[in-house]
């Protein structure tokens, strides 16, 4: 476990490390550079000459560390709540070598798990969640903590009064996430960088994390005399489906669609499609047909890039035209379905299986023991290891940064919004699109309607006096 410098005893090397800002942990030997930080409070790589690029890490694997700074001690009793002295909070996922691996944990100034936090992170590692989902939920949380310092309030003292003064907080938190945003927004200086503050969806998803958190101190016995201090009440408007595609006792149904109190308004978004030009430009500055084909399967198929980099040689069929996308969590490279609903895509269009036929067929190399079909090649150390979800993305951002084309919305996620765009506007159902697609929700699906919808197109037309096909 890292230790801290914290308590070296050196004054000068404290009052050093506090006008430069830097934090170095002792035991992994990482340099971290305070810096620009994101909506979850991580680092953005940073040189020790200054320059943004990446952090020289050591060559160790093991450790996933990040930094979320805090002006205020955040410890696991409520009377290090109390104190005030500036610590770095440090979520850290555990290696495989030790016990609980896998697991993430959320430490304290001195480098210690806070119990009650991480009582709740191993809650949810058991209930099946992603390590994705439970980085989120340590980071949300580490807002929360330091938000209790800052009241010098325990957390078992947290009201719903507090959960409004809480969202003040949130959105007043600046964040030092490079902006990405395609709109204008109000950008300040707060004396050290960026005071922008975090978005509207990222404070939703901290009050949530926050919810969830009482929700397991209720249940578990370590909260009593008083509710959720996140209160959710009925909301019988927002239901997952249309009234047309409602079940006749739906009304009746003992589970009842809730939101919560606190929350913020957030911007409906759409998604945005390639075009047919960068498409084309695309397809046409791949050199390899594992590239080829692992973009074909998202722009043809709809599949999510985890859900392409799982795909095992027994999922294809080739002779009924037909993929079996299945529910995965055992990558080497740590690439995840993200859907537990196993499902078939059927790829009618001839491109995207003669290009996994010839790719499996001439440049998959055939001495690999794994039956993944996407592996590296060549002949270098990492030939016929299974192909990461990095390597997937530097090379999607390589082709589009040679085509100049590249912008923070395309993504190889924006693939499988190309391809459910040009389903709905081909006329596919959107219940037949949701089942297509893999979503759990109508909702989700739903976004999709709000691109180009055919009626109102036509309507459109039909105003300008256009002749209109019916």
């Amino acid at each position: 476990m890292a230790h801290s410098l914290s308590r070296a005893g050196d004054h000068g090397l404290l009052a050093r490390r506090k006008e430069v800002g830097l934090h170095l942990l002792a035991a992994e030997k990482l340099l971290v550079l305070r810096g620009r930080r994101d909506d979850r409070g991580r680092v953005a790589p940073l040189h020790r000459d200054g320059g943004r690029e990446a952090v020289r890490r050591q060559s160790w694997t093991e450790y996933y560390v990040d930094t979320c700074q805090a002006e205020d001690s955040v410890s696991s009793s409520n009377e290090d709540l109390q104190t005030n002295r500036q610590v770095f909070m440090h979520v850290r996922r555990i290696s495989p070598e030790e016990p609980n691996a896998g697991s993430i944990e959320l430490l304290d100034n001195q480098d210690q798990p806070i119990p009650i936090v991480s009582g709740f992170l191993h809650h949810l590692q058991a209930r099946g969640y992603s390590p994705n989902t439970l980085l989120a939920y340590a980071y949300d949380l580490a807002y929360f903590l330091r938000f209790l310092a800052d009241q010098n309030l325990p957390y078992d003292d947290f009201r719903p009064p507090h959960a409004l003064a809480f969202l003040e907080y949130l959105q007043t938190t600046p964040t030092r996430k490079p902006a990405q945003r395609q709109g204008v927004v109000l950008c300040t200086t707060d004396g050290q960088g960026s005071a922008r503050t975090l978005a509207p969806s990222t404070i939703n998803r901290i009050l949530a994390a926050v919810s969830s958190f009482y929700e397991y101190l209720v249940l578990s016995g370590q909260l009593t005399g008083h509710e959720n201090p996140i209160q959710k009440e009925s909301d019988p408007q927002q239901t997952r489906v249309r009234d047309r595609h409602r079940p006749f006792l739906d009304r009746i149904a003992r589970q009842k669609p809730i939101r919560r109190v606190v929350r913020v308004k957030t911007p409906l978004r759409l998604p945005r499609p390639l075009s047919d030009e960068h498409v084309q430009r695309l397809l046409g500055s791949l050199r390899t047909w594992r590239d080829k084909a692992m973009i074909l399967l998202m722009l043809q198929g709809g599949l999510r890039p985890g859900e392409v980099l799982n795909l095992h040689l027994e999922d294809i069929e080739y002779g009924r035209r037909r993929i079996t996308i299945r529910y995965r969590t055992d990558h080497p490279r740590g690439a995840r379905t993200k859907s537990r609903v196993e499902r078939v895509v059927d790829l009618h269009e001839p491109e995207a299986l003669q290009a996994l036929s010839t790719y499996v067929m001439q440049e998959r190399p055939a001495d690999a023991e794994t039956s993944l079909v996407f592996l590296i090649g060549g002949k270098g150390k990492n030939r016929t290891r299974p192909l990461s979800y990095a390597a997937l993305v530097k090379l999607f951002q390589r082709h589009c940064q040679r085509l100049k084309i590249r912008t923070p919305w395309i993504t190889p996620h924006a693939l499988r919004h190309t391809h459910a765009t040009k389903m709905w506007e081909g006329g596919m159902r959107e219940l037949t699109l949701q089942k297509r697609l893999g979503h759990a929700s109508p909702e989700s699906t739903r976004i999709y309607t709000r691109v180009s919808d055919p009626v109102v197109v036509a309507e459109y037309r039909r105003a300008l006096g256009e002749e209109v096909e019916e």
